[in-house]
């Protein structure tokens, strides 16, 4: 089921202010080589990249959304696209918890 509506949402050098408002020194570190990689993301994933360049296609686009070192992102969830790697990668990220909702 293809969604459009899923879109890669992209915050390039957030303030100072914002990063610590959002704690992201404390959130879990991940990072890859560079390289190609199918991910599916099964909650909302928001990531500060410390290092890195991705390009990330959505599942059945030929579009993409280029973002690196010093840029927030927030990846939908339920969104399938492909990380084409170009430099590694070293983010902090955090993950939605679907028990959250907004009232």
């Amino acid at each position: 089921m293809a969604d459009n509506n899923l879109r890669i949402v992209v915050e390039r050098n957030p303030s100072e202010s914002k990063l610590s408002e959002l704690n992201i020194k404390g959130w879990p570190k991940w990072g890859c080589s560079p390289g190609k990689y199918q991910l599916k993301f099964d909650a909302e994933e928001t990531c500060y990249l410390l290092k890195g360049k991705v390009r990330a296609y959505p599942k059945g686009s030929s579009e993409f959304v280029e973002f690196g070192a010093g840029d927030l992102v927030i990846i939908p969830k339920g969104l399938s696209c492909t990380w084409d790697v170009s430099v590694a990668v070293d983010k902090h990220y955090k993950f939605e918890s679907s028990s959250s909702s907004s009232q």
